[in-house]
């Protein structure tokens, strides 16, 4: 029988973990959560099916006591574990460092019940190398507690929140519908946003650019003043003013303002600024960051960890890390590059770990070109993104020279212009030679120092220069930007929301339960999201709002670290939430939240129209429904109706295989397709298509075509599906 079980969530991670420990140890894979709270009742044992709390799958009633299951795919693990397990055992449990492992852990106890003759060890390590392994095992610890009470009242909370209010939106909206804790908030985050893009009234102004040249260096001006006071033309005519007085004009330098700056780069990785940089420099979501950092982490292929733990808010760095990058540095970019002694940053989390480490290479002399070929191509970049950052971290500072030039020219009528131009320039780049943090509002940078340079001509003052050309341009205020993923979880981190291991599923969760929609980057509410966040704003105010989540999180801090009890955090939450709903239940109308009435008129029986929610949208229904059933899209859209007219020229001849008359274009929730225009009498329908101009490129014989999913997602597939199932999220023509 096993000697040394070692039991790990990721069966990568223990194909790694056995190559380091030998074969004193068997090393099995949990493959995650074993346990966790039933989706449904049927998961329940028949006699605890006929529970009154059996649908909640928690006892309110006795302390918030969950039922708890293995799940099916978890049963054949379970047997295989035992197999591997008696009473001489020596048990080591290997999960995640993080409460979600700590979790694990204690469920694998209560599943495998080990008796007293067993030996029971809790290893963590930060990072899957041989030192990290080893060193874990010499130093093993006990189950924390704390941190599964943690991780058990999160689980407990969001399924009361969960199960008390979807069935309500179900009730009150439609079908399908969910609600919770974190979810919510973040679908409001992103309402609220385009409630001010909706809101935004753009502010007219007008800049005036004056274009000199000296020593062959091209530079531009701005108008700065008017008579020494801050100026900004408002309208086309005082724009002009200006060009007409600086017009055919000398200017004269009246002050020249040289600083020296340094800047020092930001701090390595924790998982949130990953995932934003991931998503600023590669284009990555969230969901994939995170993929491909559990990939790095676990190493794949390559039989050994190259990123250290992924789930992180710690920006520390190991002595044996710092000593590695400053040697590093210094063989790459020379001692200049080198600092004298370690940077360190301290996190703005709270409940940083510090404990902990940030996210970086296991080995600082493993090259981003030395795993060429040995990981895939996305996964490459990542660790690129990372290994740049790390060794960023302790290179010297970045010196750079700012200039400002201000010049004046006086008119006729002594109305005095000051215009100015800055520039900038690299005196000793520093870290920048390496990396360049990107920003969610500029162009993605190409990591070069010359993006920095910005030159101009030595000036003196008192000299004088005449424009080359002066220009006026017309500018409008823009609204604040919609969320994209990175914005979102910068958002989220700011407002103390959800914890390093929750974001990549609270942005996957609120886009596919359809409250937002991505396009290109940005992070778009859906019609459904605006429905629903009204309604908990109105009636479960403290669900949406940010600084009760955040208290909420904060408690389950203090609950990981024994300064608050579980069971009176659930008590003081549960109870009174619990009566509101029951209250709310009684008082909400569904008519009163998926209507809104209108001053339009049914051109088909006289009745009003008015505004309905589907899954798709709003639309305009009739009143009088169920008995006039006219329904028509909210807003009338011109290219749709443009692109209308001319499938009605094209089909116009089109004729129903079924009873000979006319096939009229509707619209449908699929898209444009051909109806009889006989209907409700004859049914028949027929698609069409929408052909790209290209060939299957797996079967060669197809049109590849435009289609749409039940939620109306764009994808491409062939004409000849399904003898060919060849599909894309992506137009293939548009490909790289």
């Amino acid at each position: 029988m096993t000697k040394n079980l070692v039991i790990v969530e990721s069966p990568t991670k223990a194909k790694v973990l056995k190559k380091f420990l030998g074969k004193e140890y068997v090393v099995k894979s949990s493959y995650g959560h074993l346990r966790d709270l039933p989706q449904k009742k049927s998961e329940l044992p028949p006699a605890k099916q006929k529970l009154s709390f059996a649908s909640l799958a928690i006892d309110v009633e006795n302390n918030f006591e969950p039922l708890y299951v293995i799940s099916a795919r978890g049963k054949k693990r379970v047997k295989e574990l035992k197999e591997n397990f008696d009473k001489e055992t020596v048990l080591w449990i290997a999960t995640d460092e993080d409460r979600e492992g700590e979790a694990i852990g204690w469920h694998l106890l209560e599943i495998l019940k080990p008796q007293k003759s067993n030996k029971i060890n809790r290893i963590v390590f930060h990072e899957i190398t041989k030192e990290a392994i080893l060193k874990a095992i010499k130093d093993p610890r006990e189950i924390n507690e704390k941190m599964v009470q943690s991780q058990k009242g999160r689980r407990i909370l969001d399924r009361l929140v969960g199960f008390e209010l979807s069935p309500l939106l179900w009730k009150k909206i439609r079908f399908g519908l969910s609600a919770g804790r974190v979810q919510s908030v973040a679908v409001k985050i992103i309402t609220d946003r385009e409630k001010e893009i909706k809101a935004f009234i753009p502010q007219e102004s007008w800049s005036v650019t004056a274009e000199f040249q000296k020593d062959k260096i091209n530079f531009l001006a701005n108008l700065q003043k008017k008579d020494h006071k801050k100026f900004i033309p408002r309208t086309k005519e005082e724009a002009q003013t200006v060009l007409d007085a600086i017009s055919g004009k000398q200017f004269k330098v009246i002050e020249v303002n040289e600083k020296d700056v340094k800047r020092n780069p930001s701090p390595p990785f924790t998982t949130s600024t990953l995932q934003q940089e991931a998503a600023r420099k590669l284009g990555f979501s969230v969901k994939k960051t995170m993929t491909l950092a559990q990939k790095l982490y676990e190493g794949g292929k390559t039989g050994y960890g190259l990123i250290t733990y992924m789930r992180t808010d710690s920006v520390n760095l190991s002595q044996k890390a710092l000593l590695d990058a400053k040697k590093n540095i210094k063989e790459i970019f020379g001692p200049e590059f080198t600092l004298k002694n370690p940077r360190f940053y301290k996190t703005k989390s709270k409940s940083a770990q510090e404990a902990h480490e940030a996210i970086r290479p296991t080995e600082i002399s493993r090259t981003p070109e030395q795993l060429k070929g040995k990981i895939e191509g996305d996964e490459l970049k990542l660790y690129e993104l990372i290994y740049k950052r790390t060794l960023a971290t302790q290179m010297a500072e970045a010196k750079l020279k700012n200039t400002s030039v201000d010049l004046e020219i006086i008119s006729k009528n002594k109305k005095s212009y000051i215009f100015r131009s800055t520039g900038q320039r690299v005196v000793f780049p520093g870290f920048l030679k390496l990396y360049i943090e990107g920003h969610d509002d500029e162009d993605q940078r190409k990591g070069h120092v010359k993006d920095f340079e910005k030159l101009l001509p030595v000036l003196e003052k008192n000299e004088e220069l005449k424009s080359k050309k002066n220009t006026k341009k017309q500018h409008f205020t823009k609204p604040p930007a919609r969320y994209t993923e990175a914005s979102l979880v910068k958002k989220l981190e700011e407002e103390g929301i959800g914890r390093p291991s929750t974001y990549a599923p609270i942005i996957s969760t609120v886009q596919s339960r359809g409250y937002v929609s991505k396009e290109g980057n940005q992070l778009i509410p859906t019609d459904t999201a605006f429905v629903v966040t009204n309604l908990l704003e109105k009636h479960f105010s403290n669900i949406t709002d940010l600084h009760f989540t955040a208290k909420m999180e904060d408690d389950l801090d203090q609950i990981a670290t024994g300064e608050k009890k579980l069971l009176e955090f659930l008590n003081n939450f549960y109870w009174p939430f619990h009566e509101l709903v029951q209250k709310k239940d009684q008082e909400i109308k569904k008519q009163d939240v998926i209507s809104e009435e209108t001053d339009e008129l049914c051109e088909l029986c006289g009745k009003a129209m008015v505004i309905k929610l589907s899954r798709f949208g709003k639309f305009l229904s009739c009143s009088g429904y169920p008995e006039c059933k006219n329904a028509k899209p909210l807003e009338k859209d011109p290219e749709k109706e443009k692109e209308m007219e001319v499938l009605q020229k094209e089909f116009q001849n089109e004729k129903c295989e079924k009873c000979g008359q006319p096939m009229i274009v509707k619209i449908g929730r699929f898209g444009n397709f051909l109806s009889c225009s006989d209907y409700p009498k004859c049914k028949s329908t027929k698609p069409i298509l929408k052909t790209i101009g290209m060939k299957c490129p797996d079967c060669k014989k197809g049109e590849v075509i435009e289609k749409r999913t039940k939620r109306g997602k764009i994808f491409y597939g062939c004409e000849n599906y399904p003898k060919c199932k060849w599909a894309s999220w992506d137009n293939p023509l548009k490909k790289d």
